[in-house]
């Protein structure tokens, strides 16, 4: 038997969320990148260092990580007790890998909430080298938090639905033949 059908559902919308986040944030490397570039083509060959392209680039790698943080949470790339899970009986390996899905459910919608509260606090202020508010410097916050709440809580129904326990390969572990 199948996950039930709005699990399925929430799986293909997680699905390309992750595939959009994954996109603009490979997008945005580059971007960051070129502005990158440019500031030491100004800064260096032209004499006239353009003032927007540091502050826009810390706002690009802000999102960017943020978003690839999440794609990271859902893909299972994040940091983790992976010998633990080996080693645990299935019932306290599923119970652990329950927890965890709590605890990042738990950090990333404090993450989005206290995010919008310092976006929203320093909005009146501009940011230097650029006329837009200082508070789309927290905006990946909310964004990177708002997603990583999504995938986790994906997983979470995944674990909390599903009547089996996964092994869990040791990674880099060499065998003696």
């Amino acid at each position: 038997m199948g996950p039930i059908p709005a699990l399925r559902v929430l799986h293909r919308l997680v699905r390309a969320l992750s595939t959009i986040a994954l996109w603009i944030s490979g997008a945005g490397l580059v971007v960051m990148t070129g502005c990158v570039m440019w500031q030491v083509i100004g800064r260096y060959i032209l004499n006239d260092s353009p003032s927007w392209t540091e502050p826009f680039s810390l706002l690009l790698m802000s999102w960017f990580i943020l978003l690839g943080a999440a794609v990271g949470v859902r893909e299972g790339n994040h940091l983790g007790f992976e010998i633990g899970l080996h080693f645990a009986p299935p019932l306290i390996r599923k119970l652990m890998e329950v927890v965890t899905d709590i605890l990042i459910l738990g950090f990333g919608i404090a993450m989005a909430w206290y995010g919008w509260f310092l976006a929203m606090g320093t909005w009146s202020a501009k940011m230097a080298g650029i006329d837009i508010p200082q508070g789309f410097d927290y905006l990946p916050l909310v964004g990177g938090g708002a997603l990583i709440a999504l995938f986790s809580l994906e997983k979470l129904l995944v674990h909390a639905t599903s009547g089996t326990v996964e092994e869990v390969p040791l990674h880099g572990a060499h065998t003696v033949e």
